[in-house]
């Protein structure tokens, strides 16, 4: 594995992660996830005002060298490899996480965790369009 792509790769994509998540969730999706949210739900979300925003920048860069990771071990090198590795690796992690929780906490309904499953999908296929976009062009 390229350590240079690897660690361009997961810088790139937990900003990018950090961005589209802002995006999707934080500006499209707020309202209907607010809505497909329980009441339990509101105990436990923190005010923005508070987040611990490192924590959010530390998430956001593990998700991006997680898909690093995987598109290098796999040497993908291009855009639609890197978007379809990209979209698989975050259904799949979205997916274990969404009914994990689902099945444990009363925090939003299946219809929540379905559309959170799908925009983790799209963010990763983007996420990993460019990742891989960057591995074939940073080939040496």
């Amino acid at each position: 594995m390229n350590s240079k792509k690897f660690l361009i790769g997961g810088i790139v994509g937990g900003i990018l992660f950090f961005l589209l998540g802002w995006l999707i969730y934080g500006m499209l999706l707020m309202n209907f996830m607010t809505q497909h949210a329980t009441a339990a739900a509101a105990g436990v979300m923190r005010p923005e005002a508070e987040w611990p925003w490192w924590a959010m920048i530390v998430g956001n860069m593990g998700l991006g060298f997680l898909v690093s990771y995987v598109l290098a071990k796999a040497n993908v090198s291009g855009a639609a490899a890197g978007a379809s590795t990209g979209a698989v690796v975050m259904f799949l992690v979205s997916l274990s996480y969404d009914f994990i929780i689902y099945a444990q906490m009363n925090l939003y309904d299946l219809t929540g965790a379905a559309v959170d499953i799908i925009s983790s999908a799209v963010i990763g296929a983007v996420v990993g369009a460019v990742v891989g976009w960057l591995n074939g062009r940073n080939s040496s």
